[in-house]
């Protein structure tokens, strides 16, 4: 008897709603050292899509692999009863470098449940459960956070302990004040803010969670302004900003250590999980004293905060600044910003690059046409595999492509990347134009 494969085994025993990439040919991918992983077969890939941003730094990076060894040797568990000195050093770093006044900091074990945190933060500080978030959001899988999701294809019922209105993403592409210029735009949103908090909440609001570079809505990013004319409103109502950086912290964008920090706003709260232990489960809330420690019950985590875990975070924060990885992220994430601007003048299939550093989305459209084209995402994502390229896909539509190499890439695997990318749209756009002559 033939025995079962490891996708047949997989089906076998774990949720069809499980998402693979692939279809019906998923990847395993078994080591990986620097930006290239290896797949079950022997096969090496670059990753450019690092674990789903969470490989921040790379696979196998000596100083990250050895701290972690080091505190396994010593201790792997013991809870937030006790003190737990690399828990405080970790809060100490992340304090010093948050946008957040008066901070103090809460360890979780996912960005889902730190996003968790702060709705339970502002829901009992503001004594309401009405939220905004932005339309093409996503928060995380959990009941609460799934509720301020705002794509369909991620938002798994309606059922909610929140009250939840969506508001204007910033995102100008498909945006019905895409035909302003940005201050207009920005201004038109504003207003429309102000609109729906007279006509759809109390006034009373617990929060207004905003991803600065939308993740899954395909890195979705507002112009400059956008957030502080958003702030003007928010401010007349004393509604507290929770920025979740889940994907957008410690420097990816390039351009600032915090996403929302590139926007000139001071959240009341900043959530972040993924990246900061390269991979590992982590997760937390930063904000402000008299928010964090409004609750009045006792709490405990478990296991957020683990020594594994704050010892792989502070290796990670170390790295990041010892090899000056945001200016890498900025240098590389604008090379290959302009090369992929530059395969949208070839390639009718690019409707649009968008993104900040190292966090980049490439939507694409039916040529002459802004209608998504989902399959042709579907066949490129695949043909990028096949040519030894991983990169990721979202957006509201399902038609994004998403290249999020870990910070420590290098100019010649981007150019390697572009090169790669070309190839398969060389490909793969004659075939839709051919279908949209047809």
């Amino acid at each position: 008897m033939k025995e079962a494969s490891l996708h047949e085994r997989h089906r076998a025993v774990m949720p069809d709603w499980l998402v693979n990439y692939y279809d019906d040919n998923p990847l395993e991918l078994v080591s990986g050292s620097g930006r290239h992983v290896k797949d079950g077969d022997g096969r090496t890939y670059l990753d450019f899509f690092g674990g789903l941003l969470a490989t921040m730094v790379g696979h196998d990076i000596p100083e990250i692999t050895e701290s972690l060894r080091r505190q396994a040797g010593r201790l792997l568990h013991s809870s937030t009863l006790y003190l737990i000195r690399s828990q405080v050093e970790l809060a100490e770093k992340i304090a010093a470098r948050a946008p957040v006044d008066n901070p103090r900091v809460f360890f979780v074990n996912s960005g889902s449940e730190a996003v968790e945190t702060a709705l339970l933060l502002t829901t009992t500080a503001r004594k309401s459960n009405q939220v905004i978030a932005l339309r093409g959001s996503y928060h995380g899988r959990s009941f609460g956070t799934v509720a301020t999701t705002g794509i369909r294809g991620w938002s798994a019922t309606s059922l909610s302990p929140l009250q939840v209105t969506y508001a204007h993403s910033g995102y100008r592409y498909r945006s019905p004040f895409g035909h302003l210029d940005e201050q207009a735009s920005n201004a038109a949103c504003r207003d429309e803010l102000q609109t729906m908090i007279e006509t759809s909440t109390s006034g009373n609001v617990a929060c207004y969670l905003a991803e600065p570079v939308q993740g899954a809505g395909g890195f979705a990013t507002p112009p400059d302004g956008f957030f502080l004319a958003m702030k003007e409103v928010l401010d007349a109502y004393e509604i507290p900003f929770v920025s979740d950086e889940v994907q957008s912290g410690w420097g990816r964008t390039g351009r600032s250590y915090f996403g929302i920090e590139h926007y000139g706003v001071r959240p009341q709260a900043i959530t972040f999980a993924k990246g900061l232990a390269n991979g590992l489960s982590i997760g937390g809330v930063v904000a402000e004293n008299d928010l964090m420690n409004c609750l009045t019950a006792n709490s405990i985590s478990t296991s957020g905060g683990n020594p594994i875990a704050m010892a792989t975070g502070n290796a990670v924060l170390d790295f990041i600044d010892s090899h000056e990885l945001q200016a890498n992220a900025a240098e590389v994430g604008r090379f290959l910003f302009d090369g992929l601007r530059e395969l949208a003048t070839r390639h009718s299939l690019i409707g649009e690059v968008r993104g900040a550093g190292l966090m980049l989305g490439v939507e694409l459209v039916e040529p002459k046409t802004k209608i998504p084209a989902v399959a042709a995402t579907n066949a490129v994502l695949a043909q990028c595999r096949e040519r030894g390229l991983l990169i990721g896909k979202g957006g509201l539509l399902g038609n994004v492509l998403r290249v999020t190499p870990p910070m420590t890439v290098t100019l010649d695997e981007a150019r390697q990347a572009l090169g790669m990318l070309d190839d398969v749209l060389a490909h793969v756009t004659p075939q839709a134009e051919r279908q949209a002559d047809s």
